[in-house]
């Protein structure tokens, strides 16, 4: 593991290199209670949010059954294993990545920025296979991360050994580690509860 201390600020400019972005939306919702994609958030959807961050990214994939979500710009692509979790979702991803670094989210983390991405871009390492958040409490933050596509053969035998973790997506010590990071990032929705307490 390789520790960062992100700044954030408008210096951070443009990402220093070419990336996909893909954003997971396959999930039964079952805590949620409907599709948590479609949920309103601010006069706009969940993935809306998180794909409004992603907005820079030279390709943009959507993990999704077809035809479920109308999304301009982003791609749609069916889960290479259904219901099998968003390890299965990062999978798809990175088969389908035309670019080495894949930006990888969910649709419950809406609060994150372009801001939060460029923190984790600018602080990629040469032998780096992932860069992922920590939150205050300096726990790495699998869902909200990049991923480099040499991972693909690591998370098919995962996924082949009945292996559904996310965090075990990359070997500890080929992540970065980035920390400094204000705390609104980290406000996971995952029932209606948590999206009424998002400001």
């Amino acid at each position: 593991m390789i520790y960062h201390r992100a700044t954030l600020s408008s210096s951070h400019g443009a990402s220093p290199l070419a990336f996909t972005a893909a954003i997971t939306a396959g999930g039964q919702s079952r805590r949620f209670g409907s599709d948590k994609a479609l949920a309103q958030w601010r006069g706009q959807t969940l993935l809306w949010h998180v794909a409004q961050a992603l907005a820079s990214a030279d390709q943009k994939v959507l993990i999704a059954p077809a035809g479920r979500y109308d999304l301009a710009g982003w791609h749609t692509i069916g889960d290479t294993r259904p219901a099998q979790g968003p390890l299965a979702g990062l999978e798809a991803a990175l088969w389908a990545a035309e670019y080495d670094w894949v930006a990888f989210a969910g649709v419950d983390v809406p609060t994150l920025t372009p801001a939060y991405w460029a923190a984790l871009l600018h602080a990629m390492k040469p032998d780096a296979l992932s860069v992922q958040a920590t939150d205050p409490t300096g726990q790495p933050q699998p869902l909200g991360a990049l991923y480099h596509r040499a991972l693909l053969p690591h998370l098919s035998a995962l996924l082949d050994n009945g292996e559904r973790r996310l965090r075990l997506a990359c070997p500890p010590e080929r992540v970065v580690q980035v920390g400094n990071l204000p705390e609104h990032f980290f406000r996971n929705i995952n029932t209606p509860q948590d999206l009424e307490h998002l400001p």
